[in-house]
């Protein structure tokens, strides 16, 4: 255990012998995936965020009459048409995953998505689900079931088909990280988190906390929100936390509230110490996370804690430097209550511990893709890691001045409203702070320092055999096609490494294509040549094949029959790394929606179908 610093007993209410949290617990995040407004994988979002594009949709009237939002109300000033719109939502591969039609069509969006994000994370760590030799937590939460409430309920024929226990299990949040354990094989925790807006965040703290106490070897953790119905608006109330303008300005003076949006993402955690002994990919490092909760001194159960919220920050900051800290990526919902709360737990937390003013950016990521809810703290969480991984602060959106119920100025704090670089001083490492709040007053914060610098691995100019497979044809063909196109964009990776992390990080399926090659360029070549051909061949090599590649041919080969690749024997005595490479191909159909028709065919009131925005997320 730990000695308890000063900073902890006064974070824990002066109570010495309460459990600390864990400093410096030096978690590894080796693995990410996430889709969002705008943004289908997380090389979209980056571009996005760095380059300040705001990816909320406003509707027209026409889309809303469609989805069955009464006419009276499009005029209404009150009735705000926007929201963070994630594209595709409808889209799932049920062979893929083992569900049948009518599994897929019963169950809600967020398990199907969180599902195959879980998935996207652990392939691009560079692992098979199947070959991990370590127990796997789970630890997620989503939304509201509004796809049963709204959709399934509203269809007498589909719930006259449908057992209680089916039904319960596709849509309610108690599953979301059973299912996913179940369908991955992963024999760790798997712990359902459910917090409001902070849930993806804390189910992050909870999961480092499962590696540290050594329940699991590695850990998935994150969230989706996600609802049938995006094409929708919100009512705006004033002095509620909806914006009246259907834009989000955290920290400005014009902020008027946030607006809704839909997201999922997850990432990969193991212990740093284990992640560099197995050349893991390192994006990112938590040195240390808390979490807590309000109480009752507060002016109601929704309302925000200065007390609160400063001593989950002071939890995860115990020990460590708060000058090392170079950018807040804030819980910033644009409220007028939130922000100043907010910037007042902050720098009552930072105040005693420098007296420098305006040197860490804050920023907010509900500008760019809206609030997400359950799956607002991995948002935020991601977008940290990758300014952290590319050395830029971007943007926090909406920002022309600060709102003057914050006193920035008196605080150590500053809005970063442009793209910056990220500086840091000779033998330091960056560090970033992440908040994320819910209502309820479940407050949590999780320190980040970025990765430790990777050691390159040997690169010979030996011939490499690489094993390609999927479950069609035509999946296989988009895996040749997406890892030609990433050989493109990065012509520096070691051929050795990707053929490792391809050899021993993806599962084997039926069809199957094997390739040899003594550089990139040749692997480059070769998935060219084969993606050309009518029909798949393989194991082809270089022109100029020795006695080595000839083995590699017959491995190949054997492989391509069906069996099973030594791979312990073939890199016996090599030190590789794994790369972070194209994930398995999304080949998703799309699930039709539940039809909201009355038995006799008819169409049922708007009411009936959830076509009403009665699934608001604001109200979290």
């Amino acid at each position: 255990m730990p000695t308890l610093a000063p900073d902890a007993v006064s974070a824990f209410g002066g109570q010495a012998n309460a459990r600390p949290p864990y400093q410096c617990c030096d978690i590894a995040i080796i693995g990410m995936a996430g889709r969002f407004p705008g943004a289908a994988d997380l090389e979209a979002f980056w571009h996005n965020l760095r380059n300040g594009v705001e990816s909320i949709t406003f509707f027209d009237n026409s889309e809303l009459l469609r989805e069955g939002i009464p006419a009276e109300w499009l005029d209404n000033p009150s009735y705000v048409k926007a929201a963070g719109v994630l594209a595709g939502m409808d889209l799932f591969d049920a062979p893929f995953f083992g569900y049948t039609p009518k599994q897929a069509r019963i169950t809600d969006p967020q398990h199907r998505l969180f599902l195959e994000t879980a998935w996207q994370a652990v392939e691009n760590a560079g692992y098979d689900v199947d070959r991990i030799a370590v127990p796997v937590g789970v630890f997620a939460g989503v939304g509201d079931n509004s796809y049963l409430t709204q959709h399934l309920l509203a269809n007498g024929e589909i719930m006259a088909d449908l057992d209680f226990h089916q039904q319960r299990i596709a849509n309610e949040k108690d599953f979301v990280a059973t299912t996913t354990a179940y369908k991955l094989n992963l024999k760790g925790p798997a712990v359902t988190v459910q917090t409001a807006c902070s849930t993806s965040l804390v189910a992050v703290h909870m999961a480092c906390r499962s590696l540290l106490d050594g329940e699991c070897g590695m850990a998935l953790a994150g969230g989706a929100s996600l609802s049938p119905s995006q094409v929708k608006g919100y009512w705006y109330k004033e002095g509620m936390i909806a914006s009246k303008s259907g834009h989000c300005r955290a920290f400005d003076a014009d902020a008027d509230g946030t607006v809704g949006g839909y997201g999922v993402g997850a990432v990969l955690l193991k212990p740093l110490e284990r992640a560099l002994q197995d050349g893991d990919t390192i994006y990112a490092v938590i040195k240390a996370s808390a979490i807590n909760n309000d109480g009752a001194a507060k002016v109601g159960f929704a309302a925000p804690s200065v007390e609160g919220q400063a001593a989950a920050v002071a939890a995860a900051m115990a020990g460590l430097d708060y000058e090392s800290i170079g950018y807040i990526e804030a819980h910033g919902t644009g409220t007028s209550l939130g922000d100043p709360v907010e910037i007042a737990a902050l720098a009552q937390s930072y105040g005693p511990h420098t007296g420098k003013k305006g040197y860490c950016a804050i920023g907010s990521v509900k500008p760019n893709i809206g609030h997400l809810n359950a799956a607002a703290g991995i948002a935020g969480l991601i977008k940290t890691v990758l300014a952290l991984q590319h050395g830029e602060i971007p943007p926090s959106l909406n920002f022309q001045r600060p709102n003057p119920k914050c006193g920035l100025e008196a605080t150590p704090f500053y809005v970063n409203a442009a793209l910056a670089p990220w500086p840091v001083p000779p033998g330091q490492k960056r560090r970033a702070g992440v908040s994320s709040f819910g209502i309820g007053g479940s407050n949590a914060h999780v320190v980040l320092e970025e990765a430790p610098p990777r050691t390159p691995a040997s690169d010979d100019g030996k011939f490499q055999l690489v094993c390609l497979s999927a479950k069609t044809d035509t999946a296989l063909r988009e895996v040749l096609r997406n890892l030609a196109g990433h050989i493109e964009a990065h012509p520096d990776l070691n051929l050795a490494d990707v053929a490792f992390t391809l050899n021993t990080g993806r599962k084997a399926f039926e069809r199957r294509l094997a390739l040899v090659a003594a550089s990139l360029a040749g692997l480059r070549d070769a998935l060219l040549a084969a993606l050309a051909s009518e029909t798949l061949v393989g194991p082809t090599a270089d022109s100029q094949c020795d006695e080595q590649a000839s083995e590699l041919r017959k491995l190949g080969q054997s492989w391509m029959d069906g069996e099973n690749l030594d791979s312990p024997a073939l890199y016996a005595g090599e030190r590789r790394l794994r790369l972070p490479l194209p994930t398995y191909p999304s080949n998703g159909s799309p699930i039709v929606d539940p039809s909201p028709l009355r038995n006799d065919g008819t169409p049922r009131p708007a009411a009936a179908t959830g076509k009403l925005p009665l699934d608001n997320w604001f109200y979290l």
